[in-house]
C-alpha cells in the first residue's frame, strides 16, 4: 500500500511499514536488543519513507506515539527537534525501550532541540539505565554539530572526569555511551583532545555486553587517532542524524 504524499496519516505510514518488514531483519535487530512491537524495516527503507514525507512534526509525534520501533525510529528521521517542548522530549526518553531509540532517535532529535544540555544532563544522572544512556549520547551528539565557541568546555572537561571516575561501574550500555562521548570531545574539539586521549587511556579497556552480535567496543584513543589520521579532526557534523 502505498503511503498518500498529499497528506499522509500515522495509520498510513504504520500500514507501509507492517508491509516492508522483514524476519530476517528482526532477526539481526533482535540479536542488537529490539523487541516487539517491531516489523523490521530495513534503514534504507526508512530512509526512503523520510525523503517521501520529509520534516512534519504532528506527524513525527503521532508515529512515535504508536510504540511500534520501526515507526518511532522514523519519528525521529521526520522530527522537526526546534518544536519540542521538554514534556514531549522527556516523554521520548522514558518511551525508548532499546538502544535503536535511546541512543539515537532521542539524542539526535534532543542534541538539535533547545533543550540540548539541559536535558542531557538531567538525564545522565537518570536510574534508568536507558535513560542515563540517551542522557550521554545527546551530549555526544550536542558537541558533534555545535561549534566550540558555543560549547561549555569547562563542563565537558568535568563530565570527562566523571566518566574517568565512574564508567566502570555503570551499567551497560551507559559505559558503552559514556565511551563514545570521550570519542566525541576527543575528535570533535580540538581544544580538549588531549584531555579526552588522557581519560581514555586512564579508563583503560572497557567492556560491554554487545550481546550476540559481531560488534565490538571502540577504543577511544585509536578511534580519536584515526579521525586526525583521516583530516577530519575538529570538522562538525551539519546534523545529528544519519
Amino acid at each position: 500500500m502505498a503511503v498518500s504524499t498529499a497528506a499522509p496519516t500515522s495509520a498510513d505510514v504504520i500500514q507501509e511499514l507492517s508491509q516492508l518488514g522483514s524476519e530476517s531483519i528482526k532477526k539481526v535487530l533482535v540479536k542488537h536488543g529490539a523487541r516487539e512491537p517491531f516489523y523490521g524495516v530495513k534503514a534504507e527503507y526508512l530512509k526512503a519513507i523520510q525523503k517521501r514525507l520529509k520534516k512534519n512534526q504532528a506527524l513525527a509525534l503521532e508515529l512515535y506515539d504508536s510504540g511500534i520501533s520501526d515507526a518511532m525510529y522514523l519519528a525521529g528521521l521526520i522530527a522537526e527537534p526546534m518544536k519540542f517542548t521538554k514534556p514531549q522530549l522527556n516523554k521520548w526518553v522514558k518511551a525508548a525501550y532499546w538502544s535503536w531509540l535511546s541512543e539515537f532517535t532521542v539524542p539526535w532529535v534532543t542534541s538539535e532541540s533547545p533543550f540540548a544540555t539541559e536535558l542531557a544532563k538531567q538525564w545522565m544522572a537518570a536510574k534508568v539505565e536507558t535513560v542515563a544512556a540517551s542522557g550521554w549520547a545527546t551530549y555526544s551528539s550536542y558537541v558533534a554539530i555545535t561549534p566550540d565557541e558555543r560549547l561549555d568546555l569547562e563542563e565537558i572537561e568535568g563530565l570527562l572526569s566523571t566518566v574517568e571516575r565512574t564508567i566502570h561501574q555503570s551499567a551497560n550500555r551507559v559505559r558503552h555511551c559514556k565511551n563514545a562521548f570521550v570519542i566525541a570531545v576527543g575528535s570533535y574539539v580540538p581544544a580538549l583532545t588531549g584531555r579526552a586521549i588522557a581519560t581514555a587511556q586512564a579508563v583503560g579497556k572497557v567492556s560491554v555486553d554487545m550481546g550476540d552480535t559481531a560488534c565490538q567496543v571502540p577504543s577511544a584513543v585509536e578511534y580519536i587517532a584515526k579521525v586526525q589520521a583521516r583530516g577530519k579532526h575538529g570538522v562538525k557534523r551539519k546534523s545529528a542524524g544519519c
